[in-house]
C-alpha cells in the first residue's frame, strides 16, 4: 500500500465571539474549514500559516500561540484506483488579525472566507478540524491534545 504524508498549518482566529473560517471546495461539496493548508518543501510551519491565511482570507495575522497538533490517518483511493494510506499532520495555531481586508481566494482550494458566530458553528457544514481547533482553543491542553 502506498503511503502519503501531508503536513499543514492552520489558524484559529477568534474575535468578538466569532471565528474566521474559509470554505473549502471539497469535490463540489463545499465545507467550512480553518484557514490554512499544506507546507511547501523547506517552509517553516509558522510561515505556512501566515501565507495560507493571507491567501485564503486576505488578512495578515500574528501567531499568538500554538494550540496543538492534529494527526489523522485514513485510507483513500488514488485516481488510478490504488489504495493510499494518507497521514495528515496539522499544526494548530492561535492567531489574531493585524491587517489586510477580508477577500475571497481565486483559483485556490477555497472560494470564500467569513466570520461566523461561535454559537452558529454546530449548524455549519464543516470539516471535523473546525471542532478540533475550537476544542483546543477552549481547553488549552498542556500536551496539545484534547482530553479523551
Amino acid at each position: 500500500m502506498r503511503k502519503k504524508l501531508r503536513v499543514a498549518a492552520y489558524a484559529v482566529c477568534v474575535r468578538d465571539g466569532q471565528i474566521l473560517l474559509a470554505r473549502w471546495l471539497n469535490d463540489g461539496s463545499p465545507e467550512w474549514t480553518l484557514p490554512g493548508g499544506g507546507m511547501e518543501h523547506g517552509e517553516d510551519p509558522h510561515d505556512t500559516v501566515l501565507r495560507e491565511v493571507a491567501e485564503e482570507t486576505g488578512y495578515r495575522v500574528e501567531v499568538t500561540g500554538i494550540l496543538g497538533v492534529r494527526s489523522v490517518r485514513f485510507p483513500s483511493r488514488s485516481r488510478f484506483g490504488r489504495t493510499v494510506e494518507r497521514h495528515h499532520v496539522g499544526l494548530m495555531y492561535e492567531a489574531r488579525v493585524t491587517g489586510g481586508e477580508l477577500r475571497f481566494e481565486v483559483g485556490g482550494s477555497t472560494d470564500m472566507a467569513e466570520w461566523h458566530d461561535l454559537d452558529a458553528v454546530p449548524a455549519l457544514k464543516r470539516v471535523p478540524m473546525v471542532d478540533f481547533g475550537l476544542r483546543l482553543w477552549r481547553e488549552r491542553p498542556v500536551a496539545g491534545r484534547p482530553g479523551e
